[in-house]
């Protein structure tokens, strides 16, 4: 078994009505992708999402806003409303992004912390989006008592420190087909050195599609690349990387766990 910890589903230009999720769902099995996550990243957008996804129970959900979308405004309690559907298994995508859009910076940090603290009230992990805003993040966390729920920082770029301060915060990492990119030599190392009870898979679709599949739209059956990639880098079967990756997926999301009875 495998899991696509991060995906936008809803996003995928492949996939326009259920009949092509279904058969990009049933290519995504054939590799060994069994359960999906579909991550929210506008709430205006998530009754549609949802919608999309609601025959295929394979594929979990959450509520959030990303931080390039928080001037489009964040109502909490919408998010909050969101959050309590059963098959939404956390808060986010939330964060922050100082590289595409530090001017709404200010912005930013106010809808990251309203997130945080929904995600604990509501005792659901956090999906965290960080770029160029390392101390800023992490503080915000630790403010926030994110340790109090977990979460992940998806679609890792940072370096070993900003990995190993989200470690002690009780977070996991999870990595994308940016790692088998030419020019990823500091984010393999950082790889190498997470625990393997706290390293997660994901693709990003319809986004950074991993080799040998550059230049085309990516898809969740591609985080089948991305574990075989991180086997070879880390000297570990595949196999164990599908069965830690998968297993680290429920820890953290317990609420997906309870959806398949582990």
């Amino acid at each position: 078994m495998l899991i696509d910890s991060h995906c936008h589903l809803d996003r995928i230009k492949a996939a326009p009505d259920e009949a092509s999720l279904k058969l990009l769902l049933e290519q995504a099995k054939n590799r060994g992708v069994d359960y999906i996550l579909c991550v929210n990243v506008c709430q205006s957008g998530f009754e549609a999402m949802k919608a999309k996804v609601a025959p295929f129970k394979q594929v979990f959900l959450s509520s959030g806003v990303h931080p390039l979308d928080v001037q489009d405004g964040l109502d909490i309690e919408q998010i909050s409303a969101f959050s309590t559907d059963e098959q939404v298994v956390a808060i986010g995508e939330t964060g922050l992004d100082y590289y595409y859009a530090n001017e709404t910076k200010s912005l930013q940090q106010q809808c990251f912390e309203q997130q945080i603290d929904l995600a604990v009230q509501v005792n659901k992990p956090l999906i965290i989006h960080t770029r160029d805003a390392r101390q800023d993040t992490i503080h915000m966390l630790k403010s926030g008592h994110a340790d109090k729920v977990g979460g992940v920082l998806h679609c890792f770029t940072e370096d070993w420190d900003m990995a190993k301060a989200a470690l002690d915060l009780g977070l996991y990492i999870s990595v994308s087909g940016i790692v088998t990119f030419k020019n990823a030599g500091a984010l393999r190392s950082v790889i190498r050195k997470v625990p393997k009870d706290r390293l997660l898979v994901e693709t990003d679709a319809p986004y950074l599609a991993p080799v040998p599949h550059r230049g085309e739209e990516n898809q969740p059956a591609f985080v089948r690349d991305v574990a075989e990639f991180v086997a070879e880098l880390r000297g570990e079967k595949y196999e164990d990387v599908a069965k830690y990756t998968s297993d680290n997926f429920f820890d953290l999301f317990h609420g997906a766990a309870k959806l398949v009875g582990r």
